[in-house]
C-alpha cells in the first residue's frame, strides 16, 4: 500500500494540573500532529510534544520539520517498506527527534492498521497490564499529600514524586507521604538533575527505609557517570532518563559498571518506535530494567510508547500519565486506564483516532 498524503498541524494545550519540577514549571504544551494517509483511505496518526530542556528541540524547530513540504517525500512510499522508511526519517530529521517520533509513530500506526493487527501483536506482545504511576510536582506537602490521596481513591497503587530543590525538604515530604498512603503504595521519585552525587548518595540510604522503588535521573546528564562511585545495590535502583536520548547513549550507559538499572525510554526523546525498541534490545542484552516515560502527550503518542512497552520483555515500570492533564486531546482511544492499569486492546495499529 503507497503512501498518498501527509498532513501536519499544531494544537496548543493548557494543562488542568499545572506542576513544578527542579528546572521549572509547566502550565502548557505545544503539541503536533500527523495524518499519513495510505491508497484506499488507510489513516496512520503521529503526535510530538518537543522538550527543548532535554533534546534541544524547540517547538518551532519541532513544527518546521513537520510542515508538509518537509514530509512530501512520503508521498508515493510503500508502507509495506516499513523499516526503510524509518531510517530515512532518522536521517532527514535527526536533529528534532519529537517531529521524527511522530512521524515514526504514524509510519507504525499505518503499517500495522493495514495489516489488520493491533502494532503491540505485530511487534510480539509480552504483557498485557501494568500499573502507571501517576505524577505530583514539586509542591507545599500539605498539597503533595492531598493529590496523593486523590490518586489513591481514583486507583492509582504507583506515585511518582517530583523532587530535587532541597534534600531536607524533600526528605521530609516524602516521609509524610510515605506515613499517609501506608505500605501497598508503591512510590518512586524524579530528581530532574537536582542533586550531587553525594546527595544522591544520602537519598538512596534512606530510600531504603522509605521503600522508594526507584530514583530517576538524580544527577546532571553530564555527570551521570560519576554514579558508578555507588554500590552496585544503589545503582540498581536508580533510573536514566535526561542521560538517556540516542542508542548510542544506552550502549554507553549499558557498559559495565553501568552507572544505573533501568532505562527510562521516551520516544520524544529517542525519535519514536524503531529506536525506543532498539535501546530496549540494549537494555535487554545488558540485564538492565526498563521503564516507559513520557513528556506531556497526546493519547496517540502515549498509545504508541504502550505498544512499544508491552512488546519488550525488559519492562518492567510504566510512567504514562502524560495525557492524563491535557485540557482537551484531539485524538482518542490507544488504551483502557483501570486502577491505575494499562491495558491495550486488539484495535488496529495504535487503536486511535481523532475526535470530530
Amino acid at each position: 500500500m503507497r503512501i498518498v498524503a501527509v498532513e501536519s498541524w499544531s494544537e496548543a494545550v493548557e494543562l488542568t494540573r499545572p506542576y513544578t519540577i527542579a528546572s521549572r514549571s509547566i502550565t502548557a504544551v505545544s503539541l503536533r500532529f500527523v495524518r499519513v494517509v495510505g491508497h484506499g483511505g488507510q489513516i496512520g496518526l503521529g503526535s510530538a510534544s518537543p522538550a527543548e530542556e532535554v533534546t534541544g528541540e524547540s517547538a518551532a524547530a519541532c513544527a518546521r520539520a513537520l510542515e508538509e513540504d518537509a514530509l512530501s517525500w512520503l508521498v508515493g512510499r510503500d508502507i509495506r517498506h516499513l523499516g526503510g522508511l524509518c531510517r530515512t526519517v532518522r536521517e532527514r530529521m535527526a536533529s528534532t527527534p519529537a517531529a521524527r517520533a511522530a512521524v515514526d509513530i504514524a509510519l507504525h500506526d499505518l503499517f500495522a492498521g493495514h495489516l489488520g493487527v493491533a502494532l503491540v501483536d505485530l511487534l510480539g506482545r509480552c504483557h498485557d497490564a501494568l500499573p502507571t504511576s501517576v505524577t505530583i510536582g514539586i509542591k507545599e506537602t500539605p498539597e503533595a499529600l492531598e493529590e496523593a490521596d486523590e490518586y489513591v481513591a481514583r486507583g492509582f497503587r504507583c506515585l511518582k514524586v517530583k523532587i530535587g530543590r532541597s534534600l531536607p525538604e524533600d526528605l521530609e515530604r516524602l516521609k509524610q507521604l510515605r506515613d499517609r498512603v501506608g505500605n501497598d503504595i508503591a512510590i518512586r521519585v524524579d530528581a530532574n538533575q537536582g542533586y550531587s552525587l553525594e546527595e544522591t548518595r544520602l537519598l538512596i540510604g534512606e530510600a531504603r527505609e522509605l521503600d522508594l522503588e526507584l530514583v530517576e535521573q538524580p544527577v546532571a546528564a553530564e555527570a551521570f557517570a560519576e554514579l558508578r562511585a555507588l554500590d552496585a545495590g544503589s545503582r540498581r535502583r536508580v533510573a536514566a532518563d535526561e542521560s538517556l536520548c540516542r542508542e548510542a547513549e544506552a550502549v554507553a550507559l549499558a557498559a559495565s559498571p553501568a552507572p544505573c538499572g533501568i532505562f527510562n525510554i521516551k520516544l520524544m526523546k529517542c525519535g519514536g518506535v524503531s529506536p525506543a525498541l532498539t535501546i530496549a534490545r540494549i537494555a535487554d542484552a545488558a540485564g538492565l530494567e526498563l521503564m516507559w516515560g513520557c513528556m506531556d502527550e497526546s493519547v496517540i503518542s502515549i498509545a504508541a510508547a504502550l505498544h512499544a512497552a508491552y512488546a519488550t520483555p525488559a519492562t518492567r515500570y510504566l510512567d504514562l500519565d502524560g495525557s492524563l492533564d491535557l485540557a482537551r486531546d484531539p485524538a482518542r482511544g490507544g488504551f483502557v486506564l483501570e486502577d491505575g492499569l494499562l491495558r491495550l486492546g486488539s484495535q488496529p495499529g495504535l487503536g486511535v483516532d481523532l475526535l470530530d
